[in-house]
């Protein structure tokens, strides 16, 4: 795949970075277990990575390892649910979802359990560790699954806040989390409910949809096009389904055009789920930065971030590209 043309603009936005989503995870693992004796966690082998050993090395005895056996895994904690048990099974997004996804079908969404997943080194940020374990169809899989709620945090009080909510309901639900660190966007003070969006701004020229890494890189973008004059808003989609179709819908009436970013493929994913709530509520022009129906390469994720188009000016480029065909309607 030849290298994207990336814009020469160097971003002005550059918040201080927090820990990585995976870790605010574990840290919110063991807040839970300390008010709730019926949370258990699974893991499979992979604890040290996605961050559920600290929740181990709390409560060993409500810690299970199944080892490298994702389909068991799954399998066990729709179990769990079932007998009344708030399971947590963590692994790698793409073994979750990948080895898994007949049990999460079958075991989780048709039962209905009340088990939670995470799938953690979601993206292609993971890096180096190559496209064997980059997941980049998760979010589609998983919205796929009839009754799953799937979220997708954008730093780490997002996604200790999600953990909670994730708790607090009723059925089964999917998030992903990143390997890397994460700009802080948030404070301790910040609510998140399932199913609604955070809007960043009021901007009316057009709104900028993202969910996960993507939100930051879309702030950046935000505070590039202020710079050119371009009054942009930025929705963080944290809740990919539910999508939340009245913030979508305010956005198209207000602003008149829509650009989603997201780390996964175009097929599938926020910006599909973004598209279908528009052509429901007000049709408006539409770009979407993402994955382009390929698999990434092994390098640091700054460099996949940048060929595969995601960061900050490829996202300044697709408002560009919007506010051409907004015009012309």
């Amino acid at each position: 795949m030849s290298s994207a043309t990336i814009p020469n603009t160097k971003p002005k936005y550059e918040p201080k970075m927090g820990v990585a989503t995976r870790e605010a995870y574990g840290q919110a693992l063991v807040e839970l277990g300390t008010i709730n004796p019926n949370v258990v966690v699974l893991d499979a082998d992979l604890a040290k990575s996605t961050f559920s050993a600290k929740f181990q090395k709390v409560y060993p005895e409500r810690f299970f390892t199944v080892g490298i056996a994702e389909a068991n895994m799954v399998s066990i904690a729709a179990g769990l649910a079932l007998a009344g048990k708030l399971p947590f099974a963590s692994s790698f997004a793409v073994f979750l979802c990948d080895k898994g996804y007949d049990q999460l079908r079958v075991g989780a969404a048709y039962s209905r359990a009340n088990a939670k997943y995470v799938g953690s080194h979601g993206g292609i940020s993971i890096g180096e560790d190559g496209p064997s374990q980059q997941s980049v169809e998760d979010y589609a899989l998983m919205c796929a699954l009839p009754g799953f709620i799937v979220l997708s945090p954008s730093d780490e009080f997002c996604a200790r806040a999600l953990v909670r909510r994730m708790a607090e309901h009723e059925g089964p639900a999917y998030m992903r989390t990143g390997r890397p660190k994460t700009a802080i966007i948030y404070g301790p003070d910040d609510t998140f409910e399932i199913g609604k969006a955070k809007q960043h701004g009021d901007g009316r020229d057009v709104a900028i949809i993202a969910c996960g890494l993507e939100v930051n890189y879309s702030l950046e973008a935000q505070a590039l096009l202020a710079g050119e004059g371009i009054d942009a808003r930025v929705i963080d989609m944290h809740t990919i389904k539910p999508v939340d179709e009245a913030a979508i819908a305010k956005a198209a009436e207000e602003c008149g055009a829509i650009v989603c970013a997201e780390e996964h493929l175009l097929d599938g994913g926020l910006g599909s789920q973004v598209a279908r709530a528009v052509g429901k509520s007000r049709p408006v022009p539409m770009e979407f930065v993402g994955i382009q129906n390929t698999y990434a390469e092994s390098a640091t994720p700054e460099q996949l971030m940048e060929k595969y188009g995601l960061t900050a000016p490829f996202i300044v480029k697709a408002v560009k590209a919007v506010l051409k065909r907004k015009s012309r309607t």
